[in-house]
């Protein structure tokens, strides 16, 4: 019966003497002369395979790194090997042999290793398993994202990537063939969003990609990236986006700390506990500047006029020195920072928000406009004209409830948690103004 590696110290205990038989990769080849360690790698683990002879295929071939391999033999006790027990092999299947010089090196250091190399050689270094270890965190994200709103009635969409036009002003746009005419990469699902909003859903969730076609080469900046969007009704304002985001972040931290403790180990990372988010302070627009530009002429730099990256960096500071915390929601954005379908809170500001984690935003929401008759006279102010919102406007038309949402980061939270240095890190094949393979 086949095992995984994690399970052959069990093996070892409960079944003395019965066989067993291992399926994985070779992941390091270590040659004492008359006995060679094997150490074989699945998605459990590594597990020490020990031969009383050299290993060989068929051909009389040794045994190369990365080769899919398959091995039956007697599990044993030994606390020196990893996780306490390794397999007394009886038996060798080489199913796939790997070339002998390898572009990446899978059993070595990755800090060692340039970001440029990594996403070159991505089918090889995912196997890495402190890489690996990356998607194992951003799986359980998905899974505690998703989870958590199911569990407070929201609905799971699944909405078209490829679209009119944009939701969002001010962001270019991908164009894509569409028969006889173009189309666009979405930037977001807000349309949608709202639409099954004021179709009676009330409250819906989606996970998937967003593209932005923005000339950024930035840690911070993908122009392909995974979304996770919430969109809910009959809300006062953002403030209870907020606590919603509260809740969701606490439940995610939760669950990777749980399940993902050796993956955490593996970064000498940690994600909050839910009584630190609790506690993340909420802060307006114009105070938040106001401090981040203090902490900048103490820190020596100059005056900060805006939520830029420097100023993202201070106010998690602050926080955390405050609060102890390492999040932060800066709400109250003026207008003219805001999109057109912003829900004003009065004449310059707006119910909107940011939420900043270790040093970095990973998401933006807001109540949105639910008045068609309100979201009509706002249109002059952000030069734009009804009749080239009539799509948009439909939603508002035939009844609305008061709604708004927020979107999530996926690989910008996967790279705060884990304290990785660029955002491309956490996307298994990043998309970015050089790259589009693998």
């Amino acid at each position: 019966m086949r095992i995984l590696a994690k399970d052959i110290a069990e093996a070892a205990g409960s079944r003395p003497g019965e066989e067993v038989q291992v399926f994985g990769w070779v992941h390091r080849i270590r040659d004492m002369g008359g006995i060679t360690f094997v150490m074989l790698r699945d998605r459990s683990g590594l597990l020490q395979l020990v031969f009383n002879e050299k290993p060989l295929d068929s051909s009389g071939a040794p045994l190369t790194l990365e080769s899919v391999i398959g091995a039956r033999g007697l599990p044993a006790v030994n606390e020196k090997a990893p996780g306490g027990a390794e397999l007394q092999v009886k038996a060798l299947e080489i199913i796939s042999r790997a070339a002998p010089e390898l572009p990446y090196q899978v059993n070595g250091d990755v800090s060692k290793m340039g970001l440029e190399t990594i996403l070159d050689n991505r089918i090889l270094s995912v196997r890495s398993p402190k890489i690996r270890s990356i998607f194992n965190v951003q799986a359980v994200i998905i899974e505690a994202f998703s989870a958590c709103l199911r569990s407070r009635d929201f609905t799971e969409i699944k909405t078209s990537k490829l679209v009119w036009g944009g939701t969002e002003g001010g962001t270019e746009l991908f164009e894509v063939e569409y028969f006889d005419r173009k189309v666009c990469l979405a930037q977001s699902p807000q349309f949608y969003k709202e639409a099954m909003v004021a179709g009676g859903m009330e409250r819906v969730f989606e996970v998937a990609p967003a593209y932005r076609a923005e000339k950024h080469d930035t840690p911070r900046h993908l122009n392909e990236y995974v979304s996770l969007d919430v969109e809910m009704a009959f809300i006062e304002s953002e403030k209870d986006l907020i606590e919603l985001e509260k809740d969701l972040l606490s439940h995610i931290f939760a669950e990777v700390n749980r399940k993902n403790r050796a993956d955490l180990a593996l970064w000498n990372a940690s994600a909050p506990d839910p009584d630190t988010v609790a506690a993340s302070p909420v802060i307006g627009y114009e105070e938040a500047v106001k401090l981040a530009s203090e902490m900048a002429g103490k820190a020596g730099g100059g005056r900060i006029f805006d939520i830029n990256p420097e100023a993202e960096r201070f106010l998690c500071d602050w926080a955390k020195k405050e609060y102890s915390c390492d999040l932060v929601f800066v709400n109250e954005f003026p207008r003219r920072y805001r999109p057109f379908y912003t829900y004003p809170s009065d004449a310059n500001r707006t119910m909107s928000f940011d939420s900043l984690f270790r040093g970095l935003e990973i998401s933006t929401g807001g109540r949105r406009q639910h008045s068609y008759e309100a979201f009509i006279e706002t249109l002059p102010r952000f030069g734009l004209k009804p009749e080239n919102m009539q799509n948009y406007a439909s939603l508002l038309q035939y009844g609305c409830p008061p709604h708004g949402g927020f979107a999530v980061g996926l690989e910008r939270l996967t790279a705060r948690i884990l304290g990785l240095a660029n955002v491309k890190e956490a996307s298994l094949f990043p998309r970015d103004r050089k790259r589009v393979t693998p």
